[in-house]
């Protein structure tokens, strides 16, 4: 590929338009969804609800594929890439009763980013 193509790609890869004229997302957003079995799942996506359809479809994680249906418990949204992987593994080390009080929006619910789904 030579260095022009490169170039063009990336560019293409900046672009603030996303299918159908949507305008694509740029911050990143934690998520955590809640599974048919009652279990909990946290991931990171530009796209929420896109990513949300790919968990059900099956396509999703591993996990997800065999715990489905699942549904948007909980997102914070404006995040870095960085800056969402550093919450979701801070969301993922809690334990069941931390996410449950995340979801549920308890006192000790965290963030000014915060908002249940």
């Amino acid at each position: 590929m030579t260095m022009s193509r490169r170039y063009l790609r990336m560019l293409d890869g900046l672009k603030l338009e996303g299918p159908k004229g949507k305008r694509a997302p740029r911050e990143w957003s934690v998520y955590i969804l809640r599974c048919g079995d009652g279990s909990y799942y946290t991931g990171i996506a530009k796209d929420v609800e896109a990513r949300l359809e790919k968990h059900n479809s099956g396509k999703g994680a591993a996990y997800t594929r065999t715990h489905r249906p699942v549904s948007l418990a909980y997102r914070e949204d404006r995040f870095t890439r960085s800056g969402a992987l550093i919450r979701e593994a801070a969301i993922k080390s809690l334990g069941r009763p931390g996410k449950a009080r995340l979801v549920g929006g308890g006192k000790k619910a965290a963030g000014r980013r915060a908002r249940p789904a």
